[in-house]
């Protein structure tokens, strides 16, 4: 089966019944309500490596616990829509907002760890240049494990241990102030603290990515000048087009960032993309913005939007995430068709939708993947794994 029928076969179990399959002018009507994507779009996604950066594989974390608990209760219609997004990577990190960070961690990668070893035909860890590579052959879906704040590091050392249990991403600080340096919601940005300083520099030792998306400014530029390989802003956006939005990036940032062959993943949060009535040309610009500042080699994607941030009686994107002319379910065909819209070519538009993460992920990683889980980690793609399945619901 070619990738658009496969496409329009797993998108029909997350949405409604499909349509008439191709429409005028080269573009595709894929489900009833949802916009039509250019077969342009649809050809360059779908022959593309796209990382999303923070991309969440649901917003029920009641529904996310239970699969944790249960592998087998993750029913096929979800990892076909997962599949049929056109991201070939998801980046699932959440601010833990525990008061011991340490032990919900461990618990969090394990459970995490669990789910995976559980779904060996469907999903795989990625924690390696190799394991990304490889999914073009298995057709499986990567998930990059990661934290959105490191309160879970009591000491240096933890970075190798949490590094051992699969973790390869952890933004240094949420929105407040911890021991490793400030968010961008402190008070004072007193920038890396010692011990901030000293897990950057045990974080580039071991090969874990450092993400500055929460930090505040000084912090983040802090990172950026100490680290010696890439650092990631795996979800922000630019505050010159959101001047009043701490969580947004100064142009200052953004070229501290690029200096050390870092990334920019564009969000799309709907109160960091436009002050209000935001839309999908508001999103673009954040890409257009940071491709022309740095580079269109230092962004990206990082959504922080799951396919299921919509009302289920409606059908609208839910209110942190309604932005005119974008649906959660279909965002980077939607976002690839604005990208050719504005006149980008087929090269960069590979490196935003994943190219460039990429590259700065091979940089960063060892690359060598962690031994298996449960299941013949390398060996799964056999007689015992059936193929994805499509069909009805």
């Amino acid at each position: 089966m070619d990738r658009r029928r496969f496409f329009k076969a797993g998108l029909a179990l997350g949405a409604s019944a499909l349509v008439g399959p191709l429409v005028n002018r080269g573009r595709l009507s894929l489900a009833a309500g949802l916009p039509d994507i250019s077969t342009h779009a649809l050809d360059l996604v779908n022959s593309s490596v796209v990382l999303d950066m923070l991309g969440l594989f649901t917003l029920s974390w009641g529904r996310l616990a239970r699969w944790q608990r249960e592998p087998a209760s993750i029913d096929s219609r979800h990892l076909r829509w997962l599949k049929a997004a056109g991201v070939t990577v998801y980046h699932h990190a959440v601010e833990l907002n525990h008061p011991q960070p340490y032990q919900a961690a461990l618990r969090s990668f394990a459970r995490w760890n669990e789910l995976l070893s559980g779904q060996p035909c469907f999903l795989t860890r990625v924690d390696s240049l190799a394991s990304v590579l490889r999914l073009s052959q298995t057709g499986e879906v990567g998930v990059i494990l990661g934290l959105q704040n490191s309160t879970h590091l009591r000491s240096v050392a933890d970075v190798a241990l949490f590094f051992g249990l699969g973790q390869r991403v952890s933004q240094l600080t949420y929105d407040e102030t911890n021991r490793l340096g400030s968010g961008c919601r402190a008070g004072r940005d007193r920038g890396l603290t010692r011990f901030g300083s000293e897990v950057v520099t045990e974080m580039n030792r071991v090969g874990m990515a450092i993400d500055v998306s929460h930090c505040g400014d000084r912090t983040s530029l802090d990172a950026a000048l100490l680290s010696r390989r890439p650092v990631l802003a795996t979800h922000t956006n630019c505050r010159a087009l959101v001047p009043h939005q701490p969580r947004c990036k100064p142009d200052e940032v953004i070229r501290g960032i690029a200096a050390g062959g870092g990334v920019i993943g564009v969000t799309l949060v709907r109160n960091l993309v436009a002050a209000s009535a935001p839309s999908l040309d508001d999103v673009l610009d954040h890409f257009v913005h940071v491709a022309r500042l740095v580079g269109v080699e230092h962004v990206g994607l990082g959504s922080d939007v799951s396919l299921d941030a919509v009302d289920p009686v409606s059908g609208r994107p839910l209110p942190s995430y309604d932005i005119a002319g974008l649906h959660p379910a279909i965002r980077v065909y939607q976002l690839t068709d604005g990208l050719l819209r504005r006149g980008f070519g087929k090269r960069d538009i590979e490196l935003i939708l994943g190219g460039n993460f990429l590259r700065a992920l091979a940089w960063i990683w060892p690359d060598k993947p962690l031994p298996p889980l449960a299941d013949p980690w390398l060996e799964r793609r056999d007689p015992f794994c059936p193929p994805v399945p499509l069909g009805g619901i």
